[in-house]
């Protein structure tokens, strides 16, 4: 075996993270693991990559004890990452993120080889299949640019096991598909990969075997061809199955009417679309747009040099985040831990964000009623969380995404501008999610979903406005609707 684990633990404030893990991965094979939001995916990932040590028990690496004390070990020895957050400098071009932690190429013995650096860069791109701007800086990149950009990083020295954790999140299917042509020529290579994912689609194309975890605990290793979508859910949930959420048909006065809009950058050059109390719109497009770009000229966060938006009848006038959430429309946005959490700060102080003026009299913050507020929040939406002092960098991803929607939700919003709301979460979460999204329609408000999932969208959306290069197209009626339909609009001339 190229790794094992034997009697792996780990533990936190004295609750086992990880619990006599005894895992193992062959060379050449694709492993999915799964399991729910807070089962230790993520806590394994980061013991074998020297972000974390561990308690006790012994990791073998080719048969040989290994001694993983820090990343640069793991790499070192073969061990590369994709992280669910990706790691690039905001500043940094495309080259210099990927030559973080690399040695740098130099000529005249002090010099910086910026060109042989670029030349060897693109060669490992040609040979990936990839198409990315490496001028542009990583701040200025879509999502799904920079999950290629971390894979193109992670192939630049010899890795015998690839780590890749929500690696589709956000990619659209044209950049899903030319992600598994370049996991099936490192799989040729002999290069074992480690495949966390919620999508089981997904672990259900492309793995050997599946693990499964559940509160820190390994449950089982079974071969893929072995079992099916059920009975993997079942293990991860106690057999806990999804429904789909029917909502009401009958809707009721408009609440958000966006007209004729085009975004200074020019990403959003006509798109218009209305959403009634009651209604779940789903916006669907293709890479490239300009999906969440619309959302966030509707929130006032991106410039707009044309169109109207019209909130119960009020038009928005210089639109902002701020006047955004006073008129009762809040963004749910696409990178929760860049844009929408604060992960330094406590559950409470992320939740109170959205209100935080409202706490304070003659200087003075009522703490008390922050944390009564707090806890309401946490009860409601069932966040898994030792309480409302714990920092959010502690949480799972699905329960940090709980609090972006607790902290929406304590704004009292009649709108709800959800962009890739359930990126990254289990299936359970998702669920909630959804249901959560469902009963705040129901309750008389409106939801606007985008994702670029096409199957979510057809699951929760009571309509799907389709958008394609920056115009709002077809306005497609759920009833029925099929993938084939959607995407024929988003094809078209």
């Amino acid at each position: 075996m190229l790794l094992q684990t034997k009697q792996l633990c780990k533990q936190f404030g004295g609750v086992y993270a990880l619990k006599n893990i005894n895992f193992e991965i062959a060379e050449g094979e694709i492993h999915g693991l799964v399991g729910e939001n807070g089962a230790g995916k993520s806590t394994l990932i980061k013991i074998l990559t020297g972000v974390y040590s561990l308690d006790s028990g012994e990791i073998y690496w080719n048969g040989d004890t290994a001694q993983i004390y820090d990343p640069q070990r793991s790499r070192n020895i073969g061990i590369n990452v994709i992280h669910q957050d990706r790691h690039l400098i905001p500043a940094f071009n495309g080259i210099e993120n990927i030559y973080l932690g690399l040695k740098y190429e130099k000529k005249l013995g002090f010099m910086v080889d910026w060109a042989k650096m670029k030349k060897r860069v693109e060669e490992v791109i040609l040979d990936l299949g990839i198409e990315i701007d490496l001028t542009f800086p990583a701040s200025k990149l879509t999502p799904p640019q920079r999950t290629l950009l971390e894979i193109v990083r992670a192939m630049m020295t010899e890795c015998k096991l690839l780590i890749l954790d929500e690696p589709t999140a956000s990619l659209t299917d044209k950049e899903a598909e030319m992600l598994f042509e370049t996991i099936g020529k490192l799989q040729s290579r002999g290069t074992a990969i480690l495949y966390v994912t919620h999508r089981m689609d997904e672990i259900f194309r492309l793995t050997n075997r599946i693990t499964v975890f559940k509160n820190g605990e390994m449950i089982k290793t079974v071969n893929t061809t072995d079992v099916n979508k059920d009975k993997i859910i079942s293990m991860m949930t106690d057999n806990w199955v999804s429904e789909k959420i029917e909502g009401s048909a009958n809707f009721g006065r408009i609440i958000l009417s966006v007209k004729n809009i085009a975004s200074k950058d020019k990403v959003v050059k006509d798109a218009s679309f209305e959403v009634h109390s009651g209604e779940i719109l789903g916006i669907f497009g293709l890479g490239g747009s300009g999906r969440t770009e619309l959302l966030e000229c509707v929130y006032g966060y991106r410039p707009m040099t044309a169109g109207s938006v019209v909130l119960e009848g009020k038009l928005i006038e210089k639109g902002s985040p701020s006047s955004s959430i006073e008129n009762g429309m809040v963004l749910i946005c696409e990178d929760r831990r860049g844009m929408a959490l604060i992960t330094s700060l406590s559950v409470k102080q992320n939740t109170v964000l959205s209100k935080i003026d409202s706490y304070a009299r003659f200087g003075i913050v009522n703490e008390t009623m922050e944390k009564e507020d707090t806890l309401e929040k946490i009860s409601a939406l069932n966040i898994k969380t030792e309480g409302p002092d714990q920092t959010v960098l502690q949480l799972s991803g699905g329960n940090q995404q709980k609090v972006v929607f607790a902290k929406a939700l304590l704004s009292s919003p009649k709108v709800f501008l959800c962009d890739e709301p359930t990126q990254a979460v289990d299936v359970m979460t998702r669920h909630e999610i959804h249901k959560l999204l469902r009963e705040k329609a129901d309750e008389g408000n409106a939801v606007v979903f985008v994702s670029s999932d096409l199957k979510e969208i057809l699951e929760i959306s009571d309509s799907v406005q389709v958008i394609a290069n920056g115009r709002t197209k077809e306005l497609l009626k759920n009833n029925s609707l099929t993938a084939e339909q959607v995407l024929s609009c988003c094809y078209e001339d």
